[in-house]
């Protein structure tokens, strides 16, 4: 079974690609190959996870067999590390398999044939203060971010039998924000899933 999922912002965003502009941007966003943002596969996966793990703690309390159970089916949807394993590697796969979350594609098209994606970003500054209430010397940091939006993304292969889709749709649920610097109001967003198929 598959799950098409939306991620809609209610906020400015940053999902970081690790690069900098120089002096100028500190932190610029992950882009595709069209400069349009998405939201990396992997992120939204280890999102999910640790949302339903905590989901999972908090609804079989004191029940040891209950939260092994749900954790099994957690283990089996994302995968996990076996520390039992002779070989060295360790890590065993899950059967769902995330994909990028982009821009759906009507407004895709039609950011790239008017050349707007410039329109998409804005940048943010911030800056340390010190004890005295004045700005640390050379704190002053710049960030890009995105404007609200809205990305739509897979998850593909979800093991047999409702139990996994129901903990991923809690999941997303459970998420409200994503991104960096989520403690300062940015990346207030909801997921939600929009369609399933088997």
């Amino acid at each position: 079974m598959d799950i098409t999922y939306k991620v809609e912002f209610f906020t400015d965003w940053h999902c970081g690609s690790g690069l900098s502009a120089g002096a100028y941007v500190a932190a610029l966003v992950v882009k595709d190959s069209d400069g349009l943002p998405y939201l990396p596969g992997k992120t939204v996966k280890g999102l999910l996870r640790e949302a339903a793990e905590d989901i999972a703690a908090l609804r079989s309390g004191d029940d040891d067999e209950l939260r092994e159970s749900r954790m099994a089916e957690i283990r089996k949807g994302f995968g996990h590390f076996d520390e039992n394993d002779d070989s060295g590697h360790g890590a065993l796969r899950g059967t769902a398999h995330f994909t990028n979350a982009v821009i759906p594609s009507m407004e895709r098209q039609a950011i790239t044939a008017g050349a707007l994606q410039p329109y998409i970003y804005r940048t943010i500054s911030s800056t340390a203060i010190g004890d005295d209430g004045t700005a640390v010397d050379k704190s002053l940091r710049r960030m890009e971010v995105t404007a609200p939006c809205v990305l739509k993304g897979k998850i593909l292969n979800l093991p047999d039998g409702k139990d996994f889709r129901e903990i991923i749709t809690d999941a997303m649920r459970y998420i409200k924000r994503l991104g960096q610097n989520r403690n300062r109001g940015l990346g207030r967003c909801s997921l939600s899933p929009i369609q399933s198929e088997q």
